[in-house]
């Protein structure tokens, strides 16, 4: 079986109605064990104290706002090679996900800023870089609203998700191009004098994980949401015509 089969509708409407509940259970035992580990049974860090804890929140928000993205960008190049809808739709479900993720990382951002930085907001490249990603988030959905032809929005905002996808990169690299920024390194990384301890880590990788399970389940929910809007649509179009 190829993976394209799934590019059919009804293939996609079959398998991801089989596995979309044991993925939103997934994602809701990995947040519940993630954050309450996280907030709960973690010391305070010695120089940031509480605040430290906003982590199990602000990455995993800042990860799924960057790679919803390039999720989109993928989805939108096999629309524009390959001419499947579904990977249109999911494009086009995977934008109100990433935009609200990006909000969630921009503010718990703020929250953890203000006491560390006692600013709110700085124009740092990364912090600026992702305000920008979040107004090609709206543009995105804004581009989809404001077109009928289904066809032609996905063509047109898929050429939107190219050019919006040099901020996400940026977003997730500014801190290595712009060493004067304000935002720290990476919070997971290979280099153990960035890496953030184990006490730590561990924790925030299974909210990563978890939020990655309900960044996937909700882009099959509205995924298939907008797949019955389309056949609606086409129905109530022939109703029409008859």
């Amino acid at each position: 079986m190829s993976i394209w089969d799934y590019a059919n509708p009804r293939k996609f409407m079959q398998t991801s109605g089989v596995v979309l509940p044991w993925i939103a259970g997934l994602a809701m035992l990995m947040l519940t064990v993630g954050l309450f580990w996280g907030f709960f049974f973690t010391p305070d860090d010695y120089k940031q104290g509480s605040t430290v804890k906003i982590i199990y929140i602000h990455v995993p928000a800042a990860f799924i706002a960057i790679n919803a993205w390039a999720m989109m960008l993928v989805t939108s190049l096999i629309w524009l090679i390959r001419r499947h809808h579904v990977s249109a739709l999911a494009a086009k479900a995977a934008a109100p996900v990433g935009l609200v993720m990006t909000l969630i990382a921009l503010l718990t951002g703020a929250i953890w800023g203000q006491p560390m930085w006692g600013t709110w907001w700085a124009w740092d490249p990364r912090l600026t870089s992702f305000l920008i990603l979040l107004l090609f988030y709206l543009g995105y959905i804004a581009l989809w609203d404001a077109i009928e032809n289904p066809d032609a929005a996905a063509d047109l905002t898929s050429v939107l998700c190219l050019v919006g996808s040099i901020f996400a990169f940026l977003s997730r690299y500014a801190v290595l191009f712009w060493s004067q920024g304000l935002h720290q390194g990476a919070s997971l990384s290979v280099d153990s004098e960035e890496h953030v301890s184990n006490v730590f880590a561990y924790p925030l990788w299974l909210c990563i994980a978890g939020f990655v399970m309900l960044f996937v389940a909700l882009v099959l929910i509205r995924t298939r949401t907008e797949i019955r809007a389309r056949r609606l649509s086409a129905l109530e179009a022939r109703d029409r015509m008859a």
